[in-house]
Formats: structure tokens, sequence, C-alpha cells
């Protein structure tokens, strides 16, 4: 194994800890392989010598470290904005909004499906955020575009409402080319450099589907990164144990790395997980439980001992509403990931019941909880001028600060202040009317979106990305009828 750098990490499993995880996994993926439901997938297995009974495709552990050794441990994504570039590697964290929610809740908590404009507005969210790295791209699910189809609507609208990087379409190789397409509209040949971001899930336990294979091997080809990344519910798709979790989860991992390797040596991947437990009341995931804030820190751990990039955590609640039990939740979750080291960190805004569920409130709220958390995370300058030695002494004993000329000179700077977090007198919150966090929220929501601005896109680009769209729309309701 590579030599891990230096952390000032949690480290909630040691290093024998870690190689028995991998032990485990690579007996599991010996002895009882991962199956490929894609037969061109198969294929490539095959062609490089891999042991096959049916789909299911056994690893020697030779295989396993020769695509570790292959995965970059830092590698920079290109934005249309140069300034907007983003490296995901194992220092500071990435930090992205919520993936995957069919549906919104409103500020009364009423339930609704997710719609396009929805999905615009988020963008427009994002592009004018001070602290999100990245747009999304099924940041909700739009119910009012046909399935075949949204995908394109979505990618457009990462592409031109927002300079961010942005995330690919996973869902199947079709929308993978869609993706790769697309961005050669905007980058020319993206072959040499990373323009965009996908999430690729196995399907567990120790399954990989036809479209996530699939597009992942259509992504690799073009050296595009991606995201490898299961969702095992301890007690359901996976093990109780939360050793065993993370035991399957590393022998998914790293087969879906080989596979990103073998199509092309030296595709940026990321080490990733949204597994967590079975709420064994309900029987629903929870990942608001104390054991899915273990799996982080364990995933940030195993992916170091790689010396791979990770993701896991985000801004994640079991709650319906934004309220304290998403706050507390969703709190410990981002706090978690940040400081144990996540390289990647999906869901940081929006998310609530289990990533089932978009709030424009709580996309605010968490967003300012990123802000928070990267001022946590800055490193605190230590030197002649910040140690104000000079200025201690003449103020000297008994005296004040308030008045200084280097606290006037610094009062708006130095330190972190939120727009929406209220730090004002009990007389003073009172006088705006003793409103809720969410209910402020709410109200300066329409302010934010007055705040968007379209960023600049040539012309000729965006006709012709309506062109593509157009056309690939014609085929894709062709073959439907």
């Amino acid at each position: 194994m590579r030599r891990n750098q230096v952390f000032d990490r949690i480290q909630s499993l040691s290093k024998e800890d870690i190689e028995k995880i991998h032990d485990g996994s690579m007996e599991i993926l010996l002895k009882v392989g991962v199956q490929f439901e894609d037969e061109n997938t198969l294929g490539v297995f095959k062609s490089h010598g891999f042991k096959i009974d049916g789909k299911k495709v056994f690893f020697t552990e030779k295989n396993i470290l020769n695509a570790i050794e292959a995965s970059p441990p830092e590698f920079t994504i290109n934005a249309r904005d140069p300034d907007k570039n983003i490296t995901v590697g194992l220092n500071n964290p990435v930090f992205a909004p919520g993936y995957g929610a069919p549906f919104i809740t409103e500020i009364d908590g009423s339930r609704r499906n997710a719609r396009m404009e929805d999905y615009n507005r988020l963008c427009k969210i994002v592009h004018t955020s001070k602290y999100l790295d990245c747009n999304g791209f099924m940041m909700v699910e739009p119910s009012d575009v046909s399935a075949k189809i949204v995908h394109l609507d979505m990618l457009y609208s990462s592409i031109t409402l927002s300079d961010r990087v942005f995330m690919g379409c996973p869902t199947s190789p079709e929308c993978a080319d869609d993706s790769i397409k697309m961005a050669e509209i905007i980058y020319g040949d993206i072959r040499s450099k990373p323009v965009m971001i996908s999430l690729i899930n196995s399907l567990s336990p120790l399954k990989y589907s036809r479209e996530m294979s699939g597009a992942l091997m259509r992504f690799a080809e073009y050296g595009q990164p991606c995201i490898i990344a299961p969702l095992i519910m301890g007690g359901a798709s996976g093990p109780i144990k939360i050793a065993g979790i993370l035991t399957l989860q590393n022998a998914e991992i790293l087969a879906g790395i080989t596979l990103a390797q073998l199509i092309r040596r030296g595709t940026p991947v990321v080490y990733g997980s949204a597994s967590s437990i079975t709420d064994m009341r309900s029987g629903r995931l929870s990942v608001g439980a104390p054991e899915h804030l273990q799996i982080i820190s364990a995933t940030s751990q195993i992916a170091r001992y790689y010396n791979i990039p990770s993701r896991a955590g985000g801004a994640v609640t079991d709650a319906h509403i934004p309220d304290m039990q998403a706050g507390m939740e969703s709190a410990l979750s981002l706090y978690t990931a940040a400081h144990n080291g996540i390289s990647f960190i999906l869901h940081s805004a929006g998310i609530l019941t289990s990533y089932l569920r978009m709030s424009f409130e709580k996309f605010l709220i968490d967003e300012a909880l990123c802000g928070k958390i990267k001022k946590i995370l800055n490193p605190i300058e230590i030197n002649e001028e910040s140690l104000s030695i000079d200025i201690i002494k003449e103020v000297g004993i008994g005296g004040e600060f308030l008045s200084h000329p280097k606290t006037f000179e610094l009062c708006r700077s130095e330190y972190h202040s939120s727009n929406i977090m209220f730090a004002d007198s009990f007389e003073g919150w009172s006088a705006k009317g003793r409103k809720r966090l969410e209910e402020f929220v709410h109200e300066t929501l329409k302010e934010r979106l007055s705040m968007y601005e379209k960023p600049p896109i040539d012309e000729g680009v965006e006709n012709e990305l309506k062109g593509f769209i157009e056309r690939r729309k014609k085929d894709y309701l062709d073959n439907i009828s």
C-alpha cells in the first residue's frame, strides 16, 4: 500500500482493523465474486483474464491492488469558469448539493412531486452560493417531464444556468453518452481533462446493474471521474454488524474501481458510501442514526488506506421538515464527514426524509452550515502579526480591544458571519417577528433568487446544445412509440 498522508482526523479504526476489513473483502471477491448484469462488462473482465462463472466475476488481491495503484489520489475537475475548478483529493472537502429526491417539502410540511422548475431554481441557488463548490445532477427527480428524456433537460440546466462543475447522468450507458457529447460541445475533446463527475451505485449485495456498469465504462473511457458508492442498509441488504457493512461495501467499491481501471488506467475514481442502517422498528433506511456517522468515519479511513479520494456524509436526516431533529442530524453528519476527511460530500444541502425529499428552506440552512464548517476547517494562522503581542502590550491589563484600530480594520472580515443565522438580541429577534429559522429563510428565498444572473455562454454553443437535445429527445420518444 502507499503511505498515507498525515491528517488531524478522528481515527475510529486502527490499521489492523482496516487490514481485517481488506482481507475479508478479498476473501469475498475471490470466493463469492460480484455479479455484473451487462454482457459488455463481462466481456471486459474476460478479455483481461478474470475468472467468470455465468455473470459472476471473481477478483484476486493482485487484481485489486493493481487497480488501486492506478487510481490517482487527487484530481482536478474543470468548470466553465476556470476560477470555479474543483480539486478532489485527500485534504479539503468539496461540498455538493442533495441528490435523488423525488419530492419537495413545502414550508408547511406538506409533500409534492418535484418539477423541472424546482430543478432550475436549485441550479440558480447553487450558482449564487458562496459555500457550495459543485452543481448536482439529480438534485430532484422532475415528475413533469418524461423519464426517458428528463436527463437531457437536467444536464442542459446544470450546464447553462451555472458555470460551476456539473455532474453527469449515470442512469444508463446511453445517458452517459449524452453527458459526454454535451460536455464535448462545451469543451471540445474531454479525454485529456475531467469536466464532470458522476455517481455509480452498486446493487447490494454484490451486484452491478447493466445501467451502472455500462455508464461507468463510458465515463472511464473518456477519463471522466466517477464516485463508486453502495447504499447498503445494514440488517437488510447487508449484514447487521457495522464491520460487516464495511467489508461488503469495500468489496463492491473495489470491484467497481477495478472495472474503471481496466477500461482506462489512471481514470479518477472516488471511494464512496451512502450506506447506513435499517431502522428495525419501521424497516426504513435511517441516515440520522449514530451508526451512519460511524460508517462515514470508517469510509474516510479506508479510502485513505488505499490513498483514494472518498465520498460520504452530507447534511442528511430522517426528519420530514427542517426542524431541530433535521438540524441536529444534518450538522452531525456534515461535520463528521468534513472533519474526518471525506473528499466529496454529496447531499451537503437540502435533503430530508432519508434522501427522499428536498426542501428549499433546508437547502439554504445547510448551505450556511457548509460555510461554518469551512471556517472551522481553516487552519488558525499563527505568526508574529496574528499573535497580537504588541496590541496586547499596548492595551495592557484591564483595557479593552473594541476601540483599537486593528479591531476597526478587521471587524467586517476577520470572523465568519451568516446572513441567515440569528445572532442579535432577544429584543432584536422579537422586533423581526420572532420567526423560526426556516420561516425567516422562506421569506429570503425570493430575494436570493432575484440575485441570480445567468452566466455568459457562447450563443453558438448554447444553440448547438439545444439542437443536440432536440434530436436526442426525438430519438428516445420515437423508440417509445
